[in-house]
Order: structure tokens, then C-alpha cells, then sequence
């Protein structure tokens, strides 16, 4: 397995040693390295065959694998380097399965722009279902690291990437033929398609990070659990007050207008309290809010909580042990 599975996955210049020996070597320029690890478990994190019929690939593990690490890296300014890969699995999950993950892993770095980061190494296991965990290394620049606690009042707060859109693709995976297929017009097919993929490759706005560093963002945050449950831990994290304006977030809604009429849903909600798009919420001094970034909040003195439109929410985001 592993002499077919390891070909597949690249090598970065930054590699002194890297599959083959106990451990790898990688050569940092910058003594301070970014680290992040997160899982991936099957029937918690994905489903094999989704209610609408469709079957998860191993591309499709492999590649949200890699997205949802290089988004942490991207929060904190870094620029990847490295990702060290474990697998553990039934004994007979599909060779060509497998493979595909391994596919997914390399197309990832490829298409998410993180070229030169390679799989230094990792570790292979049985399991009684598919766990993927990977961690990802990454470098800073004279920029970096932006945490999450550094927001103070009079800031913007911003985001760049996907709203909502992974929620969406969610809740259209989870809807069964028969009671909402998609509308055979191109127009909604191609939409609910690409609200399907934001679920399952996610794109993470690589490169913002470090941008909005430049920019001198005074505090970043990838949305991983949702605007509310991530813009409230900004809050607490930075000790003041974050209010979110919905109406600034209506474009963002509208996109998602067509899959919530399908559904019977509220495509704000998904905005507000869907996980998994990995775009970066920022706080910035007003009028610094640079392109691609748009702005949908503000920060004030007071209690550390998160505000909707002047009043507390009780909508929260993803809970990993509540799904």
C-alpha cells in the first residue's frame, strides 16, 4: 500500500528528509514554525453515501484534509511548508479509495496555490472506520503571526472567503432525492454543485492571511464553526465587543436564495451559523480593510460577547461533539 500510496504526494524544497527514515528534517529559515493538526472521522466529519445519493471519494477526504490545515496556517500569517499525514482504516477500504486520498492530499496543495509544501511523512493504521489526521507546518514572515486576540475597539471587522456556502452544500447532501433534488435547469445545477463542493473541497482563501498581516490586521481567524460561534471567540479572546450586521452580510444570503427556497431554509442562518467555508474573519483599523476583504462589523469597549445587530444571538455554530 504504502509503496503506491507515497509517490503520490509531493516534496517541497524546504525537505532535507522525507519519506523513507523514522522521522523528516525539514530546513525552516525562521526558527518560529506554525503547527495545526485536525481530523477528519468518518460518519462524524463525512458520510460515505450522503442521503442525496452521493458517494465521498477519497479525493474528497483528502483534499478537505489538507484545506482545513492550510486554513489555520492562513489564519496566523504562515505560509505552509510541510504536512505530516495519518491514516488509519478497515482492513478493506478499497485500495483505489486510498489511493484517491492520496490524489486528493496532492491536488489540494496544488490547487489551493500551497506549492513547495510537501508530505514530509506520517503513519499508517487499521481503524474501525476512516481517520484522517494531518498536521501542516508552516513559516513566517516579517508580517506574522496575527492571533485572534489582538481586536480593539473602533476596529472594522472583515472577512474574505465562502459564507454560508458550506452549510448549504451540507444541507443538500443531507436532503434525499425525493424530497429535494435539484432542478434540472443548468443554471441551479451548476450552483448547487459548486454549494456541494464548497462542503466537500473547501477553498480557504490562501495567502489572505499573511495579506491582511501586511495590511496590519490586528487580529485574524479562520471560520471553521461558524461566523457567530468564531466572531464570539474573537471577542472573548480580545476582551471587548464584536457586532456582526446582518445587511452586510445580505450578499453573501442572496447566493444561497435558490438552494433555500429547495430546502425551506434561511440562507442567513446559513451565514451566521454554518461551519466549514475556512475564509478569515479580520479586525482592522477603519478604512485599512484591504481588497477582497469585505467589511461586516464593528468592534467596541465593553463586555466580551458578540452582538447581532445590536442584540445578543442565541444561534450558535458547529459543535463537534453535538453532531
Amino acid at each position: 500500500m504504502l509503496a503506491a500510496f507515497l509517490p503520490r504526494l509531493p516534496r517541497g524544497a524546504h525537505d532535507d528528509v522525507g519519506n523513507g527514515d523514522d522521522a523528516a528534517v525539514l530546513r525552516i529559515g525562521d526558527p518560529r514554525v506554525v503547527a495545526t493538526v485536525d481530523t477528519l472521522v468518518q460518519d462524524l466529519d463525512y458520510r460515505p453515501v450522503w442521503p442525496n445519493g452521493r458517494v465521498t471519494r477519497g479525493h474528497d477526504v483528502g483534499f478537505k484534509g489538507v484545506a482545513q490545515n492550510l486554513s489555520d496556517l492562513n489564519a496566523m500569517a504562515a505560509y505552509p511548508i510541510g504536512l505530516l499525514v495519518s491514516l488509519a482504516m478497515p482492513a478493506d477500504t478499497p485500495v483505489d479509495w486510498v489511493l484517491s486520498l492520496a490524489d486528493g492530499i496532492a491536488d489540494a496543495i496544488h490547487t489551493l496555490g500551497a506549492e513547495g509544501c510537501s508530505v514530509a511523512g506520517g503513519d499508517l493504521s487499521g481503524a474501525r472506520e476512516v481517520v484522517l489526521t494531518i498536521t501542516a507546518l508552516g513559516r513566517l514572515d516579517d508580517a506574522g503571526p496575527v492571533l485572534r486576540s489582538g481586536a480593539r475597539p473602533g476596529d472594522e471587522i472583515a472577512v474574505i472567503g465562502r459564507v454560508g456556502e458550506a452549510a448549504a452544500g451540507l444541507a443538500l447532501l443531507e436532503t434525499a432525492p425525493e424530497s429535494g433534488s435539484p432542478p434540472g435547469a443548468p443554471a441551479g445545477a451548476a450552483l448547487f454543485e459548486e454549494l456541494i463542493s464548497a462542503q466537500l473541497r473547501p477553498r480557504p482563501p490562501l495567502g489572505a492571511g499573511a495579506a491582511a498581516a501586511r495590511a496590519g490586521a490586528h487580529a485574524l481567524m479562520d471560520l471553521s464553526d461558524g461566523m457567530l460561534r468564531d466572531a464570539e471567540r474573537l471577542a472573548r479572546a480580545s476582551g471587548v465587543r464584536v457586532d456582526l450586521d446582518t445587511a452586510r452580510l445580505a450578499g453573501f444570503a442572496d447566493r444561497l436564495a435558490p438552494a433555500a427556497a429547495l430546502l425551506g431554509a434561511d440562507p442567513m442562518h446559513w451565514c451566521l451559523a454554518g461551519g466549514e467555508d475556512f475564509g478569515l474573519l479580520a479586525a482592522f483599523t477603519p478604512g485599512t480593510v484591504p481588497a477582497g476583504f469585505t467589511a461586516i462589523g464593528s468592534v467596541a469597549d465593553g463586555a466580551a460577547e458578540l452582538l447581532v445587530d445590536g442584540r445578543p444571538s442565541t444561534t450558535t455554530g458547529w459543535d463537534h461533539f453535538a453532531a
